[in-house]
């Protein structure tokens, strides 16, 4: 029987165990700060699989002093990185498998058809916070490790299976591990893209400007300069400003994203008191970078764009508003479409599910971008699970899709990594 045989085989009769697994990770709520549960479990697991394993927590100190950190916290004391290899024979490539473990806040529980930690089993999917954005992916992952562990196959190259903290706050558990030394000869994250391969992830980053107006009695508004009056013109520059960015991606990847680097208004802020004129108002958003582009040319645009408003209201002549950068920032990435392990892997989805996978851009960020940029490992994009459920209520996941990645990615292992004895997938074991 044919290793792909035995991999097919091997996950049909997993199935069960794979969905508790799941179940497990989703009924522990890994919101930011309390990733420690689960992370314990995958470490469990993974000391289960005979890996070499690391367990650490990030060191804030040194973090801060990268200029790619953010994280709105310093400390990490009970958000735990896990790092398990699994050391090839020699010869072969190496990839790295990430993963983060932190999930979103739930929201309005009212909302959730069943709670948000549940782990719920219906019609094939399972229910919860985390499911799909990315506790299926990482599932899909450990099953295509252990189904080669305990089949007896041999690697050649290296894998390095990593869960991380951090990815929804900007990264910080994936460039710690960056900063570990840890990189491979190219990268793979599982995130929710419904089993399309994004060989190009957007960047984003967050800003803040700061619109002055002048104050004075409602009454006499006549008298006074209104500070929203004066946002709305700053909103409508921002809104033709993604008009003009997105008008120069002709990238046939973004073909079905329609906006491919949006710009967001996330919060406006302004006024104290109904009778007066308001003479602050505060705007935040968050800007696309394209996946060839730099953070700093995107900041300088922006700029720039700011200072065309002196000539539109002369208002803004005397009193510009201020661009500020604050928060959360993700680093873009792009693998060029020829790399040899979207051939692999694009291979091997064919070989499984008979038809060829959608290759397109990510309509948003994610560690890739890092691993990618900072830790010179190509990191490519494919896994399990709905875009359109992630950060949502009654997220969800298709098991039978978690389970389709998992023999997916365990044959892409092997054709990347190699197999001792150079046998071929259609050989007999």
């Amino acid at each position: 029987m044919s290793w792909k045989a035995q991999i097919h085989e091997w996950l049909a009769h997993h199935r069960e165990d794979g969905t508790r697994l799941l179940q497990s990770l989703v009924r522990m709520p890994s919101t930011q700060g309390n990733e420690q549960q689960a992370q314990m479990l995958i470490a469990g697991k993974l000391y289960d699989l005979n890996l070499e394993v690391e367990l650490w927590e990030p060191d804030g100190e040194l973090l801060v002093k990268h200029p790619y950190f953010y994280s709105p916290r310093s400390k990490f004391t009970g958000s735990p990185n896990v790092v398990g290899v699994l050391r090839g024979s020699g010869g072969g490539r190496s990839i790295l498998l990430n993963g983060h473990m932190d999930v979103v806040p739930e929201g309005d529980v009212k909302q959730w058809t069943s709670h948000p930690f549940s782990g719920e089993v219906t019609d094939g999917k399972l229910y919860g916070r985390g499911a799909s954005d990315m506790k299926g992916g990482n599932v899909a992952l450990l099953l295509a490790i252990q189904a080669i562990r305990e089949l007896g196959i041999q690697l050649k190259g290296d894998v390095i299976f990593q869960s991380v903290v951090e990815e929804e706050s900007g990264g910080a558990g994936t460039l710690a591990a960056i900063l570990k030394g840890y990189k491979a000869d190219a990268a793979l994250i599982p995130e929710p893209t419904n089993m399309r391969i994004f060989p190009k992830q957007q960047g984003s980053m967050w800003f803040r400007i700061h619109v002055k107006g002048r104050s004075a009695h409602g009454g006499t508004r006549y008298e006074g300069v209104s500070a929203i009056e004066k946002c709305m013109i700053v909103v409508s520059e921002l809104l033709e400003l993604e008009r003009v960015r997105n008008a120069r991606i002709n990238d046939p990847l973004f073909a079905n994203n329609p906006i491919p680097i949006p710009i967001n208004i996330g919060t406006i802020n302004g006024g104290n008191w109904p009778s007066s004129v308001p003479d602050i108002v505060t705007i935040e958003g968050r800007i696309g970078v394209a996946p060839e582009e730099s953070m700093d040319e995107v900041k300088a645009e922006l700029a720039a764009w700011m200072d065309r408003l002196q000539a539109q209201d002369e208002w803004f002549a005397v009193s510009p508003p201020r661009l500020e950068w604050f928060g959360a920032r993700w680093v873009p990435g792009s693998v060029d479409i020829g790399h040899e392990l979207i051939g692999v892997l694009s291979e091997q989805f064919e070989s499984v599910l008979g038809s060829k996978p959608a290759i397109e851009a990510s309509p948003w960020g994610t560690d890739g971008g890092l691993l990618t940029v900072v830790g010179d490992t190509p990191c490519i994009v494919f896994g399990p699970g709905l875009t359109h459920t992630a950060h949502y209520p009654n997220e969800h996941i298709v098991l039978e899709d978690m389970f389709r990645t998992a023999e997916i990615i365990a044959l892409t292992m092997l054709a990347w990594c190699g197999i001792e004895a150079e046998e071929s997938l259609a050989g007999s074991s």
